[in-house]
């Protein structure tokens, strides 16, 4: 069981965090300084050994953000797993392709995208100075960052080199520079013009609009419970949610799920545990997260604000519940780790109350009216 002072680790307030400007080659291009880069969970990918990260307990997933003033760029690179963008402040034009024609897409306030694998993305914000998204990459080890040529030889041209070991020399500040066969080889134009050529209309599917979310009713075993009321909208993969008529519109092996979960005023998710690791951001509201510890039930105070997104990771197998305590809907992003569908166990308390009102689990672990379920058996 997890102990108190477990809990205070794994819990990073957004005044907790501590960013990097200089986490790859671009921070001495002028078009892309300063980018403010956040590690909240695993290394991620950041070419500097200074970048600090809040948590670095594998997950399975990782978790990070970035940050930069309007105008600003930050220039095609390349990843080997799931790269996924939260906006949750601003707008963002969201880059693709580079080989050599550009596509892009804005996403703004709660939009999602899914970016693939093996291919070329870059970001602009086009929105308010201190636009913030989250970001997750799939898996404990995502495999470095392969940057584009145009940024290779971009950053040499101001006197820094990345070399094939993606040490970051800067000769601006005394150190020589490497020798040529020491430097990093990018991608040769044939070699970029091999790679899958993504449309714009085929990445709109992997754009998950927050407009466009389809809000769940019976989400959860407790959710036409009095008192409970929580919603959830699927993303990305294969989450949590109980209610059978849920898909999210991403759907490949990510690593992670991510789902939206909406909780009304006085509302509540009862108690209940998953197998899983999960990272909570509540994305608005304020909501009272209270886990079981080796000292008795312990509670952290979440908070969902316009400039700032406090998370939470929550250990897997875990007695966990939340309400929310605000006069809002509070609003909060969940991920979960795997690409299978997750089970929850809810509180024996929970399993009669839902029963008494008539509802369980049928045998594929989705919520059913308890007639139903009760008729099939044999």
């Amino acid at each position: 069981m997890i102990t108190p002072d477990e809990v205070k680790r794994r819990a990073i307030p957004f005044d907790s965090l501590r960013s990097t400007t200089e986490a790859f080659i671009d921070y001495c291009l002028p078009e892309s300084k300063p980018k403010f880069n956040y590690a909240l969970i695993g290394p991620g990918v950041s070419q500097s050994p200074e970048q600090p990260v809040n948590l670095r307990e594998p997950h399975g997933f990782q978790v990070g953000g970035v940050s930069m003033p309007h105008g600003k760029t930050n220039p095609a690179h390349m990843h080997f797993t799931c790269e996924v963008f939260i906006c949750t402040r601003g707008t963002w034009r969201i880059e693709w392709g580079f080989n050599p024609e550009v596509s892009c897409a804005e996403i703004g306030d709660g939009d999602i995208v899914s970016v693939p694998t093996w291919l070329y993305r870059g970001f602009t914000n086009i929105g308010v100075d201190d636009a913030f998204m989250f970001t997750a990459l799939g898996g404990d080890n995502a495999g470095g960052v392969l940057w584009g040529p145009t940024a290779i030889a971009a950053a040499q041209r101001r006197g820094v080199y990345l070399t094939s070991d993606h040490r970051m020399v800067d000769t601006t500040r005394g150190a020589a520079a490497p020798a040529q066969a020491e430097l990093f080889e990018p991608m040769t134009a044939d070699e970029i013009a091999a790679l899958r050529v993504w449309r714009p209309d085929q990445m709109a599917g992997r754009i998950v609009r927050f407009s466009d979310l389809r809000w769940s009713q019976h989400g959860f075993l407790d959710s036409m419970l009095p008192g409970c009321g929580a919603q959830l909208a699927a993303a990305v993969g294969l989450g949590i949610v109980e209610d059978r008529d849920q898909q999210a519109p991403v759907t490949n092996a990510h690593g992670l799920s991510i789902e939206w979960l909406r909780i009304p005023p006085g509302g509540c998710v009862s108690r209940h545990r998953i197998e899983e690791k999960q990272v909570l951001i509540t994305r608005r509201g304020s909501v009272a997260l209270t886990i079981d510890t080796s000292a008795g039930p312990l509670t952290r105070t979440l908070v969902g604000t316009e400039t700032g997104w406090d998370s939470f990771s929550v250990p897997r197998g875990e007695w966990r519940s939340l309400r929310n305590h605000g006069d809002g809907d509070a609003l909060l992003l969940v991920m979960t780790a795997g690409d299978a569908r997750k089970r929850i166990t809810w509180d024996e308390g929970v399993q009669r109350r839902a029963a008494a009102a008539g509802w369980v689990h049928d045998a594929g672990g989705f919520v059913a009216p308890r007639s139903y379920v009760e008729r099939a058996q044999k």
